[in-house]
């Protein structure tokens, strides 16, 4: 599934090319991915300007200048492109949203666990509320996962997971994460100390960010807007490499699941 960086480097990709443009028309060629489409977006969304491209957590928002916004989530195998209006349609290309600039938004997504939805001028659609904050924001620091830590046995790599903690933070940057602040999975997370919680944070950060600068990680189905890969990928320390040696220390990495997601660590460098 797009992570936050993919998710992040898509919205990137779009915002030049939506951003200030009205919406012309809206196709529909389903009425449903993994939730019923609401009548929203054919009804009102046609002759809105899109005033920003915004992501929160996983989600993008087009946010028009009435204030409400057209929600979209990228699933498992969605991706979102900017084509020319006569650009061939394929089997799964289900929506395509016309600007005026005569092009046209077109959300592909062939296992449809995406989503396209409508948020209301003045609300917060119900995926959104309850959601931690952002990673790259001031908000997100050892302080505040030290906070929420304390009484918690799960282990600590599923709390990193948790959206009420924090968002974007998936299988993929918890892993590598972790291993660059040398805590382990298993470690409970009201067992971490507030020290440690601080590197961590800073790890998630600093990964995060230089993900987004190389695209993402391309895994499965996962291209940025251009149809060009992702290349973080290249450079994972720990997920996916189980048994393979540590990139640090050359002991063997551990996998297991862990919360119910595959999990590689190095048993010397992470404790």
């Amino acid at each position: 599934m797009p992570e936050l960086p993919e998710v992040e480097t898509t919205r990137r990709g779009l915002a030049p090319h939506v951003e200030g443009r009205r919406v012309a028309g809206v196709v529909l060629r389903r009425p449903d991915l993994r939730w019923p489409i609401p009548a929203e977006i054919a009804r009102d969304l046609p002759g809105r300007r899109i005033a920003a491209v915004r992501r929160r957590a996983k989600y993008l928002l087009l946010d028009t200048d009435e204030g409400d916004s057209a929600l979209l989530h990228l699933g498992m195998s969605g991706m979102l492109r900017v084509l020319p209006a006569d650009t061939p349609v394929g089997a799964h290309d289900h929506v395509d949203l016309a600007l005026d600039s005569g092009r046209v938004l077109r959300f592909t997504d062939p296992r449809r666990f995406g989503c396209l939805l409508w948020q209301p001028a003045g609300s917060e659609h119900e995926l959104l509320r309850g959601l931690g904050p952002e990673p790259l924001s001031d908000a997100f620091d050892g302080d505040w996962l030290f906070a929420r830590s304390r009484g918690r046995s799960a282990p600590v790599k599923t709390f990193l997971m948790d959206q009420k903690i924090v968002v974007g933070v998936g299988n993929i940057y918890a892993a590598e994460s972790l291993f660059r602040a040398g805590i382990s999975p298993l470690r409970a997370a009201g067992k971490v100390s507030r020290t440690r919680y601080t590197a961590l944070a800073e790890a998630a950060r600093a990964i995060l960010r230089h993900a987004i600068a190389r695209g993402g990680t391309t895994l499965r189905d996962f291209l940025s807007p251009d149809g060009a890969p992702g290349y973080f990928e290249q450079e994972l320390s720990v997920y996916g490499r189980g048994g393979l040696p540590c990139p640090a220390c050359g002991a063997t990495l551990r996998e297991a699941s862990i919360g119910q997601r595959a999990s590689v660590w190095c048993p010397r460098c992470q404790r």
